[in-house]
């Protein structure tokens, strides 16, 4: 008597569960991504399709890696496409390690650097187009002079333990700019077409580089500051 009571209450139940949801079981789409760690906020895993966020926002590791190793070896052959996905991830990020390996040092900077920088790549850019036939945009020419800047970074660490207003940091500064030349005037002759006339790239673009050059050997606002006290 009991067990009979039990299943008819067990069918009534179920029958209110089945009326109640309309005889059909609720079914809910999408994916829900999992919990991980913080890093988790940089990807999209739960949507497929969808690029990884740091690519959405020009940042590619590869492509920064790639790009480098062109600059530390410019000895090899610049592919002429290599500026085709140009980005100013690499160069923001080594203007700014040099930036403050010259604060370490001693050298707060950052005004002349960026104001080098601007200035120096409007001035270069005027120039390319009017040399070439085939012309570069403003953004691949801070791209390409911000990459070529990582031998420059090198000399500001080692700024940060030597002194570098002396024959070593002369010839290190010397070197630097003939490195940072070579590799920017071997990337832009490469891209443009412009195998002739590598010299005549390599003379403005030297002089901008000899400018981040005197302000890791020399404290260009120490002068200054000294006489306003």
């Amino acid at each position: 008597m009991a067990s009979r009571r039990l299943h008819k209450l067990t069918s009534r139940s179920s029958l209110e569960g089945a009326v109640n949801t309309g005889g059909v079981t609720p079914s809910y789409g999408g994916s829900i991504q999992q919990s991980g760690g913080w890093w988790t906020a940089f990807g999209t895993g739960g949507f497929e399709g969808e690029p990884p966020l740091l690519e959405e926002l020009g940042i590619n590791f590869s492509h920064i890696q790639a790009k480098s190793m062109t600059v530390l070896n410019p000895l090899q052959h610049v592919d002429e496409h290599i500026m085709d996905d140009a980005d100013l991830a690499g160069p923001l990020l080594f203007f700014f390690c040099f930036g403050m390996l010259l604060l370490l040092s001693g050298k707060p900077q950052f005004g002349y650097i960026y104001g080098f920088g601007l200035l120096g790549s409007i001035s270069i850019y005027t120039l390319l187009n009017l040399m070439s036939d085939k012309g570069i945009d403003v953004y691949r020419v801070v791209s390409v002079l911000g990459y070529c800047l990582l031998p420059m970074v090198g000399v500001g660490a080692v700024s940060v333990v030597v002194t570098l207003d002396g024959v070593l940091g002369y010839m290190l500064s010397i070197l630097s700019i003939i490195w940072c030349t070579y590799a920017a005037s071997g990337i832009f002759v490469a891209v443009l077409r412009m195998s002739d006339q590598r010299l005549l790239v390599a003379y403005p673009v030297a002089l901008l580089y000899g400018c981040f050059a005197l302000l890791s050997v020399f404290n260009v606002g120490a002068g200054r500051a000294g006489v306003g006290r």
